[in-house]
């Protein structure tokens, strides 16, 4: 779609004293209290920034971890190094805490998934929270595939915005969608069933498609060939207009683990009790190869059980797409971390903030949160 199409932050009626509702994804990596990846604030930074400047009365709100168990709180830490800003227990304490609020503070409340009502966008909830602002931005193109209260709620009650970081993902995915030749998708991970529609769409419009990680045992057991004990979908997919798609590459080899052993072997060869970790080394060497081929590479997922340890295909890949020169979009909570540790960030043309976000947009060219941007 078009970011023009977007109601932009750069249009809304800002002013001092203005009370603005600003939707982030702070849901960051934290240790001891500490904030450990500030990624995801750095994106959003200028909006920040831009709302302060302007003397707003900002409420920000987003979630921490899958449920309501996390807190908020060494988020507010972080951020007190910067700017103005309170921190609110629960939706009935930032009620009151917004009165106190001055021009150009914020006011960020603690995790919205501990309000009843919001995941299961509850009307109330999304009154509650719009009551207490003037405008809305949503700033958390990260979540906005989720239909949640502060993401499709809100916006049917408030004059809303996009913020700046989520027209940027909306605008630098796109190109994704027409991709300059020749062209490379690889794609890793796991969650076949939820990847399988993106798959679908890009296997005629990139020129090669790279299908690693976990989601390449789904494509080898379709084929016939036995995956040993690899993680594997829960229920059988019909893949054959995968498998026979002549863009489709597959690894080459792979590293297998027995027990405490791990070694590399070809694809035919796994046996009962061995488990695909890792891509091999004649697969990291294919790779490198299809990458200096291209001139546009989009990527997202690992290629082996990163969380787990097994990183070096996936780090020799980010490698090799950062010294390629070929355009590079890349998103995915694994493959950030990933292009991270090798401080490789700048060499990517973009990384986006989304993974799930990320896959549902580029496989539905739209989001629930922009649609209710869009009303």
């Amino acid at each position: 779609m078009q970011a023009n199409k977007l109601p932009s932050l750069l249009d809304a009626p800002l002013s001092a004293g203005t009370r603005v509702l600003l939707a982030l994804d702070l849901n960051v990596s934290c240790q001891d209290g500490k904030v450990t990846d500030t990624f995801r604030i750095e994106k959003v930074l200028p909006t920040l920034e831009y709302l302060s400047k302007k003397g707003c009365r900002t409420m920000i709100i987003s979630h921490m971890g899958s449920d309501g168990s996390r807190t908020l709180a060494p988020i507010a830490e972080f951020l007190k190094k910067t700017f103005k800003i309170l921190f609110a227990n629960s939706l009935s304490e930032a009620r009151e805490m917004s009165a106190t609020l001055s021009n150009g503070e914020f006011l960020l409340l603690e995790n919205i998934r501990r309000e009843a009502g919001e995941m299961a966008n509850d009307p109330e909830l999304a009154k509650r929270l719009a009551s207490l602002a003037d405008i809305y931005v949503n700033e958390a193109f990260s979540v906005s595939h989720r239909a949640h209260s502060s993401v499709v709620g809100v916006p049917k009650l408030l004059p809303s915005f996009a913020g700046f970081q989520f027209i940027e993902e909306v605008e630098k995915l796109s190109t994704a969608l027409k991709p300059i030749h020749p062209s490379l998708f690889v794609l890793g991970g796991a969650k076949f069933e939820t990847k399988l529609p993106l798959l679908m769409k890009f296997l005629n419009r990139y020129d090669r498609v790279f299908v690693g990680g976990a989601l390449a045992n789904d494509l080898f057991r379709a084929m016939g060939v036995s995956v040993g004990d690899s993680l594997v979908s829960e229920r059988t997919l019909d893949l054959k207009v995968v498998t026979e798609n002549p863009s489709v590459r597959l690894p080459l080899d792979f590293l297998v683990q027995k027990g405490p052993v791990t070694v590399v072997t070809p694809p035919e060869a796994l046996g009962k009790g061995e488990r695909v970790v890792d891509s091999g080394p004649k697969t990291a060497e294919f790779l490198a190869e299809l990458a200096a081929e291209s001139k546009f590479i989009l990527w997202n997922g690992p290629l082996g059980e990163f969380e787990r340890g097994f990183s070096e295909r996936t780090l020799a890949f980010a490698r090799a797409v950062a010294e390629s020169g070929a355009h590079s979009i890349v998103g995915g909570g694994d493959t950030i971390s990933a292009i991270q540790s090798l401080n490789m960030l700048e060499k990517f043309d973009f990384v986006s903030t989304g993974g799930g976000a990320m896959l549902d947009f580029l496989a539905n060219e739209t989001l629930p949160g922009i649609e209710a941007l869009k009303k």
